[in-house]
Order: structure tokens, then sequence, then C-alpha cells
């Protein structure tokens, strides 16, 4: 099992794909691990050296508890690519994961060729997210599941897939959980998102409740440079509901020479 050591960090990552093809570096939002893309991987290992990174505190990376950052986040990522032997790369991630992929892009310029973020926002209600810490702290997992789920799935998804996004959630780490809901209360990207100097794709679900076009995706698009947007069929955690249509916008994209 795979794994990079910082500090009091230890991540997960797996490798996937043709080592021979152009990096892309796949991360997971916030309550779900890399099994999030599982739908997706087949149709994109044929194309490319695929890495998929647990966000600490999620499925098998672990961390000290406490408070992180966004910037500590995007480090984690940056490292393990490094380790797993990917110097450059186009990246891609939902929710949190966008949200980290955004901060990499802009502290790793030399090393991401292309961002993709998926289903995701640079402007969140920091209030809403400190109350959220406040409800696990107090109650557990189980504080926040039916929010978190309802924010997560729309009805497209089957009840398969819904058991077990509520499993998973419901059993992760509550520690882990909080130190990632810090770095989305306490992100600063919009301003910075100018500065951002790869080529860009925004894809956002026309069912997502959670950062829908408006007032969160529209906002990507207007803010970095030359950014491209397209919009799927799909809730909140798009690899689950809508793989095809995902693969299909996230491929060609990625593939492009910078």
């Amino acid at each position: 099992m795979p794994h990079t050591s910082l500090y009091d960090v230890q991540l997960y990552w797996k490798r996937d794909g043709r080592d021979d093809a152009p990096g892309l570096i796949l991360l997971n939002s916030i309550g779900t691990d890399m099994d999030l893309w599982d739908a997706v991987l087949p149709l994109l290992r044929d194309h490319f050296a695929i890495l998929r990174v647990d966000t600490r505190g999620h499925g098998a990376s672990t961390a000290y508890p406490g408070e992180w950052s966004l910037a500590q986040l995007a480090e984690d990522v940056l490292v393990a690519a490094k380790d797993a032997g990917l110097e450059s790369f186009a990246i891609a991630g939902v929710s949190l994961g966008g949200m980290i992929a955004m901060e990499a892009a802009l502290r790793a310029a030399e090393r991401v060729t292309q961002l993709i973020p998926i289903c995701t926002s640079a402007t969140m209600d920091s209030a809403a997210w400190n109350d959220r810490i406040g409800i696990i702290k107090a109650k557990g997992m189980g504080g926040i599941a039916d929010l978190a789920m309802g924010r997560f799935l729309s009805d497209l998804a089957a009840p398969a897939i819904r058991e077990t996004v509520r499993r998973q959630l419901l059993t992760m780490d509550p520690a882990g959980y909080c130190g990632c809901a810090a770095a989305i209360r306490d992100m600063n990207l919009i301003e910075r998102l100018p500065e951002i100097t790869c080529p860009a794709l925004v894809i956002t679900g026309s069912r997502d409740t959670s950062t829908p076009h408006a007032g969160h995706g529209e906002h990507l698009v207007a803010a970095i440079p030359g950014a491209a947007h397209v919009e799927l069929d799909a809730g909140h955690l798009a690899p689950l509901e809508a793989p095809e249509a995902l693969a299909a916008a996230l491929a060609p994209f990625a593939a492009r020479v910078a």
C-alpha cells in the first residue's frame, strides 16, 4: 500500500493507467475517499497516468487531529505526486478536491498543466461550515449525515450508491472531516483565481444544490483567465451520478499539451 509521509500525515495514494501517458490527478470530496472515482477510472486509464490521493483524514490517509488549511492539503497532493513519479499533471477534483486543485495550481504553476474544478466553489458560507464542525464535535458524524446526503446526491442516484455514500460518511473519522471542513471555512481562493495560468475547465452539475453554477461555478468561470465551462446532468458527486459524461468532458481537455 503506497504511502507518503509528511510531518504528522500519512497519505495513501494509488496509481492507475499507463506510465507513458499524460499525468492526471483525481481528488475526492469531503466525506468520501478515492473510491469516488471508481466508475470513471475504466474510461480514463487507457489514456492517462492516473494518481488518486485520499485527502488527509479520509479513507486510508491519516493525520494528527487539528484544523488544516487548503495550503496544507494542496502541499499533501504535490508531495504525493512527486513520490508517485508525476512531475507534471492535469489535476481534477470534486468539491473540496476542486478547492485543493485550485490551490495546487496557484502554488505549483510549473507542474499543473490543466485544471478541472468539478462541482466546487471558491466562496462558501464560513459560518455554516463552522456550525457544521460544532455539530460533529457535539454529536458525531450522525449529526450532519442528513444534511450532507441532501447536498451530495440528486434523485438520479441509485439506492445502492446512496447507501454506500451514507455508510462511508457515518463511519469516517470525525476529526478528519472537521480538519478539512476548517480548510473550506477558512479558504481564501476567490481573489487569487485570476493568478491561475494554466488552462481550466469548470464542470458544474445542473442538479447540484451544494455548489451550483449560479453563485459558485459562475464565479470560477469569470475569475479564472480563459476558463471553459461544461454543465452535466448530475448532482454534487458527479463521478457517481454521471461517470460517462464526466469522463467525456474531462478526458479530451486533460489530454491537451499545455
